[in-house]
């Protein structure tokens, strides 16, 4: 179950949100990363997502830089749910 928490989808805004929370550039985490900087802005615009050993590393960045991407989703996801209930009722 562990591997299947590391693997929560990384969308532009947690990578945008992570990168932020660093206090890095996109061509900073890019060099962490292994990949252009190009790469890092096509995941926060949401033009592609982060996969494979990607999405290994933005995790194991994350997690050592104590940031909690998988409470954030839970949250938005509470969230989502809530404002699906308000858009019903009206």
């Amino acid at each position: 179950m562990a591997k299947k928490n590391k693997r929560r989808a990384w969308d532009g805004r947690r990578v945008r949100a992570l990168r932020e929370h660093l206090g890095v550039s996109q061509n900073a985490l890019a060099g962490e990363l292994g990949t252009r900087q190009q790469t890092v802005s096509e995941w926060e615009t949401g033009q592609y997502v982060p996969r494979g050993a990607s999405v290994t590393l933005l995790g194991i960045i994350a997690e050592r830089a104590g940031f909690e991407y998988e409470a954030a989703s839970r949250v938005d996801e509470g969230h989502q749910k809530e404002e699906a209930g308000h858009v019903g009722a009206h």
